[in-house]
């Protein structure tokens, strides 16, 4: 029970600090760092990229990467985003799945799914929806989608082998898994990993990155990757007690024959 009290309370610090970043266009990281902003977007993703993508989109670029492209989308794709916030990378991936295509983008923040909605009806979209949902217990059918996307979010989950088990799910066999996100070289000290507003900057839930890539394989996934990595500290500032973070981004399939 103390255990679902936990996983209960970083939900609803997250999403309260989510909530009022959809309300403010504040930063996830800190008042004034990195993302949150259009400069973030032109940042990770390229003027090429976001050009055309309207400023209500690119203002809520709230990632540590750049998901899409490792991807590697084709025309009439099924996208999942997990923790789709604004919406910029299933705006992103709209474009590449085209017409035939379809994505779909998963938040549990009320305030979230309502700016990325009405951005849906500014930009006049008709391939994305977003659903209300946590990624740990995703609304979306088995084995239904190509592509599961995230940025910047497993590592706000208290529950990631729960997160990865449910991407491998949807995904149909042969289905991959492209992710931009948090990742650490060691731990935190405990401190840190128990102040709760930590967490919900994308700091201390997050993880060393070999641990990352087991909880992959141990939900199933094959080919994992990391794509690259970078050094986050211009991200998040770096406080006593903490490891070398870092924002990585990694690829993973789905077999076609799963382990019995």
């Amino acid at each position: 029970m103390a255990e679902a009290i936990e996983l209960t309370l970083i939900h609803e610090v997250v999403q309260g600090r989510y909530g009022a970043i959809a309300l403010n266009h504040g930063s996830c990281c800190g008042p004034e760092e990195g993302c949150g902003s259009s400069s973030n977007a032109l940042v990770l993703y390229g003027e090429e990229s976001i050009a055309g993508l309207p400023v209500d989109v690119t203002g809520l670029s709230l990632g540590c990467g750049d998901p899409v492209t490792i991807a590697s989308l084709k025309p009439g794709e099924h996208v999942l985003d997990l923790g789709s916030g604004g919406g910029i990378d299933c705006f992103l991936a709209a474009r590449q799945v085209g017409v035939e295509g379809h994505v779909i983008g998963v938040d549990m923040t009320p305030a979230m799914l309502a700016q990325a909605r009405a951005n849906i009806e500014n930009d006049g979209v008709a391939n994305i929806e977003f659903r209300q949902g946590q990624i740990e217990a995703l609304p979306v059918a088995d084995n239904s989608v190509d592509v599961v996307m995230s940025n910047c979010v497993i590592n706000l989950s208290p529950d990631k082998p729960a997160v990865f088990r449910e991407a491998f799910r949807v995904l149909r066999p042969g289905g991959r898994l492209a992710v931009s996100d948090i990742v650490t070289e060691g731990g935190f000290s405990p401190e840190l990993r128990a102040d709760l507003s930590c967490w919900a900057e994308c700091v201390t839930g997050a993880i060393d990155v070999d641990d990352y890539m087991e909880l992959m394989r141990q939900a199933g996934f094959v080919e994992i990757v990391v794509a690259d990595k970078r050094s986050a500290a211009e991200i998040v500032p770096v406080q006593p007690g903490m490891p070398q973070l870092y924002s990585a981004r990694i690829t993973a399939v789905k077999p076609f024959l799963c382990p019995a």
